[in-house]
């Protein structure tokens, strides 16, 4: 898959779940934090956010990060390297957050 593709897929997922929960990309933008223009450029393919963003997007839509990047050709296969690998990205994320906590005191 190329990059290109994945931020693709990404976007259209993230604007399905987002109208699937009734969320204008204001709401949607204010609940993960980050800017309507920003939100829109990843909608329509033009950006890709990075890790924290992809977990406040997804949060604020109640999915998992992984989710967010399922395409309708998925195997079966892909699914189980997409679920380890979400298991593995959310793992360094919370480790990553904990730090920063632990640093900040936050």
């Amino acid at each position: 898959m190329e990059e290109e593709e994945l931020k693709g897929i990404l976007g259209k997922n993230i604007k399905a779940f987002r109208l699937r929960r009734q969320f204008s990309q204001a709401d949607l933008a204010e609940k993960a934090n980050i800017s309507i223009t920003f939100l829109s450029n990843i909608e329509r393919g033009n950006n890709y956010p990075q890790a924290g963003t992809l977990c406040s997007l997804a949060k604020a839509m109640g999915v998992e990060v992984w989710e967010l990047f399922k395409s309708e050709g998925t195997s079966d296969e892909q699914h189980a390297i997409i679920d380890r690998i979400s298991e593995d990205f959310t793992k360094h994320v919370n480790l990553a957050l904990q730090t920063v906590y632990k640093q900040y005191k936050v």
